[in-house]
């Protein structure tokens, strides 16, 4: 009895520590019925206070398309928020709001996750009034990607503790009250299958807004599969892993540098890579403007091309959830 005492005890420490930096976002999208007039429509979301200054985060689907943004802290106090830069790629959006010393959240490490860990989901779930909704799991897999989206190319946090509608862009948490994530998606379709989005890719994409006002990342200008035995199959070629080239853009690097749809890259400046996550992975810890050497079979012969990475086009991030 004791040690449930004692559980108890954290869990609830836990919710009162992180519930204090736990805001609510309502945005107003105007949206077009059947008939084609304009209607005004309120969405509502959840963020986290992540700077003293003001600062919070959420999903970039919660702010997108919203004419107007405020935000309400945990004490009532209710401000307009502005959008600072948002990343859909990865469906992470900054925002600050013009208030100070704020409880602010503590921010955990992505990489100290492990399966089978407890956590608690926190956020503004199905937009019910008062304090917020808290639910419990465990973390039930790591590096998942969305079942039907291929856009957010970080490995995403599988838990069970239940996400609804307005939990989006909460925060899940250990029970010592730090941030491992940020809620992005539940499967309606599924019991207790919910995603969030790992600290640490939030805190590299809080970085590269703060510093450029966006996200820069390099650019092969590919459409790729990860290589399984089915693909491998249907697609007739003798790798076994890796990211097979279903489309490519004429006018990228990859096209410029030798790749042509139906190779297979394995290896990307010297990282192996088995998947499009492998892939990507490597291709984000690369810069701008440098060159990297990518090796890729072709019928059964491996190449070798020098590849010079560009920008990703603002074009290609336009993604829409």
């Amino acid at each position: 009895m004791k040690p449930l005492l004692e559980m108890q005890k954290d869990l609830t420490e836990a919710v009162e520590k992180i519930s204090k930096s736990v805001v609510v976002i309502s945005s107003l999208q105007i949206r077009s019925d059947r008939y084609g007039d304009m209607i005004p429509m309120e969405g509502n979301g959840t963020g986290i206070l992540i700077g003293h200054s003001g600062y919070v985060v959420t999903n970039n689907h919660v702010v997108a398309n919203g004419h107007r943004l405020n935000v309400t802290l945990s004490d009532g106090r209710t401000f307009e928020g502005k959008v600072i830069g948002s990343d859909p790629v990865t469906d992470v959006a900054l925002l600050r709001i013009k208030a100070w010393d704020l409880p602010v959240a503590e921010l955990g490490d992505s990489e100290e996750i492990k399966v089978g860990q407890i956590v608690l989901a926190v956020g503004n779930a199905l937009g019910l009034p008062g304090s917020p909704t808290v639910s419990m799991g465990v973390v039930s897999a790591l590096g998942r990607p969305l079942p039907w989206s291929d856009f957010i190319f970080e490995g995403l946090i599988q838990t069970d503790a239940a996400i609804n509608p307005g939990n989006s862009g909460g925060p899940l948490c250990s029970i010592e009250g730090k941030v491992l994530g940020i809620n992005t998606a539940m499967v309606p379709f599924a019991q207790g299958v919910g995603f969030a989005i790992p600290i640490d890719t939030v805190k590299r994409v809080m970085q590269q807004i703060l510093e450029h006002g966006r996200v820069v990342r390099a650019y092969l200008g590919i459409s790729g599969i990860s290589v399984d035995k089915q693909i491998a199959r249907r697609f007739e070629t003798d790798a076994e892993d890796g990211v097979l080239v279903a489309k490519i853009s004429r006018n990228g690097p990859a096209y410029a540098g030798g790749i042509r749809v139906g190779d297979v890259i394995h290896e990307i400046g010297g990282n192996k890579v088995t998947n499009m996550k492998d892939l990507l992975k490597a291709l984000s810890s690369e810069g701008i403007g440098t060159e990297v050497k990518v090796k890729h079979s072709r019928n059964g012969e491996m190449i070798v091309s020098n590849i010079l990475l560009a920008e990703t086009p603002e074009e290609y991030l336009q993604i829409q959830r």
